[in-house]
């Protein structure tokens, strides 16, 4: 047997190639300048405010507080998975996600359980003593609440308009 097909044997991968790029990720330092760069980035900051503020009580006392806290966790955990994904360019290469129509479900999703949550978080607010820590801290953790649904809505937007583009174009 000729040793060449032997070894050409050998490095054929018996997985099929995606065609995705194995190329180190590249950071994008103008992604965080850019309205939808900055939006993220307000989420994050504000949607880790709310779940630091409720985390920091008794709120497992309440049942809707503890809906609040899955709502803030969940989408601060989602929101920092595309912030990494545009930040390093990953959208870039892996163009079969459909990356527009992925970003406007999950701004439109979060908008929606953020303004749910942000209401049932301010309503918590009076089962606390007025002046305490519980207090203090859930009616923080709702104005910020209201400010991260403020910034789903506007990346909603963004990303509507970028789905759009992308849409027409195909």
């Amino acid at each position: 047997m000729d040793r060449n097909a032997v070894v050409s044997a050998r490095r054929t991968p018996s997985v099929p190639e995606c065609n995705i790029s194995t190329s180190t990720l590249a950071f994008d330092q103008h992604f965080a300048t850019t309205a939808k760069g900055v939006l993220i980035m307000a989420e994050i900051v504000f949607g880790m405010l709310v779940w630091i503020l409720i985390g920091g009580t008794e709120y497992f006392h309440f049942s809707a507080l503890c809906w609040v806290m899955f709502v803030a966790v969940l989408c601060w955990i989602l929101t920092i998975c595309l912030f990494i994904i545009y930040l390093t360019g990953a959208h870039h290469r892996i163009p079969q996600i459909p990356w527009a129509t992925l970003s406007l479900c999950l701004n439109c999703s979060a908008t929606a359980l953020y303004l749910v949550a942000a209401a049932v978080n301010a309503s918590s607010v009076n089962q606390a003593i007025r002046g305490r820590h519980n207090y203090n801290c859930w009616a923080a953790s709702a104005f910020f609440a209201f400010l991260t649904t403020l910034c789903y809505a506007g990346s909603s937007y963004l990303s509507y308009r970028a789905w759009k583009t992308t849409e027409g174009g195909q």
